[in-house]
């Protein structure tokens, strides 16, 4: 945001410098996101099958935490159903554990709405710092390459837009979501919102949430008291009742047009805003910016188990950093 307030001078601002002070612990969590055994432990195999059904119809096999388990380990390494299959048959054989590996049509059919078993390590009594954004995952079209240097005309691109809603307290995602492109941000948030059962005291967000129906939808389920920081347009104007009953987008722009965009970002916080743009990056670094599933229930199940990896990572241990300049 202050990039597009303040392009002419952006490179007067002194840009801060940080430093990682827990070097060695963050040093030795990024070393155990590649073990194995954070991923599969042994006590995995008493679950790995699931229980008879007394009601009228076929038995199952595998239980939702062995497809779980094995769709994880396929995002993890970032390998197809197929290949899946193959890299869990080898480490079940090195565990030594009798119990069958389901084909890649069973790990298909069964992530159709596959509930997940997802625990976010929400702080006892400590409302939530909430910001959310999205971006755009790409499941067709070819890639720029053949288009600039063959000359290919494009077919169009189809996307999904993912949405994430990150706890600045704990780094989890509590929330995330998987949409059609057409499905704009403030009417995704009341889904996004039905994912969270603890109190929210702060919501960022970026100008496209702006409008009273996201106000008012946060007002409604978290309470008049929750601090809504949200940047306005420059053609933002104040309400015809901002004396006598300003609203939360009236005193935004009572205090921008005091201390200015800078001085409003400052002191409302909404500099924390980037930390859910690096997990955007974090996604598309880890997860990847492709989504492998062609079923659109599969793609959401897909997006629930991108969640579980990054808070999985984010449990092992984060970087905790300190201002130096």
């Amino acid at each position: 945001m202050p990039y597009k307030f303040n392009a002419n001078y952006q490179d007067k601002f002194e840009k801060k410098r940080y430093r990682v002070v827990n070097w060695p612990e963050y040093n030795e969590s990024l070393r155990q996101r590649g073990d194995i055994t954070v991923w599969l432990s042994d006590d995995v195999a008493d679950a790995w099958i699931t229980q008879k059904r007394t009601s009228p119809g076929g038995q199952g096999v595998y239980s939702e935490l062995a497809i779980m388990t094995c769709l994880t380990l396929g995002g993890i390494y970032n390998q197809a159903l197929r290949q899946t299959v193959g890299l869990m048959r080898g480490l079940l054989r090195l565990m030594k554990l009798d119990v069958p590996v389901p084909c890649f049509s069973t790990l298909s059919r069964r992530s159709s709405g596959l509930k997940l078993p997802v625990k976010f390590k929400f702080l006892k009594d400590v409302p939530i710092h909430l910001v959310v954004d999205s971006t755009g995952l790409k499941i067709f079209g070819e890639g720029e390459w053949l288009h600039k240097k063959h000359k290919v005309k494009a077919k169009r691109k189809s996307w999904r837009k993912l949405h994430l809603g990150l706890d600045l307290t704990t780094g989890d995602i509590v929330c995330s979501d998987l949409t059609k492109e057409d499905i704009g941000d403030p009417t995704a948030l009341a889904d996004l919102l039905d994912q969270i059962d603890q109190p929210v005291c702060k919501f960022l967000a970026d100008g496209a949430y702006d409008g009273a129906p996201t106000s008012d939808l946060l007002i409604k389920r978290f309470g008049k008291n929750i601090q809504i920081v949200i940047p306005l347009p420059k053609t933002a104007i104040l309400s015809p009742f901002f004396e006598t009953a300003p609203s939360i987008r009236d005193q935004h722009i009572l205090e921008i047009n005091d201390k200015g965009r800078i001085g409003w970002q400052n002191r409302s916080g909404y500099n924390q805003r980037s930390r859910v743009e690096t997990q955007m990056g974090r996604w598309k670094a880890v997860i990847g910016s492709k989504l492998k599933a062609r079923n659109f229930l599969n793609q959401k199940t897909e997006v629930r188990i991108g969640t579980y990896i990054l808070n999985k990572m984010t449990e092992l241990g984060r970087p905790m950093f300190k201002v130096i300049a």
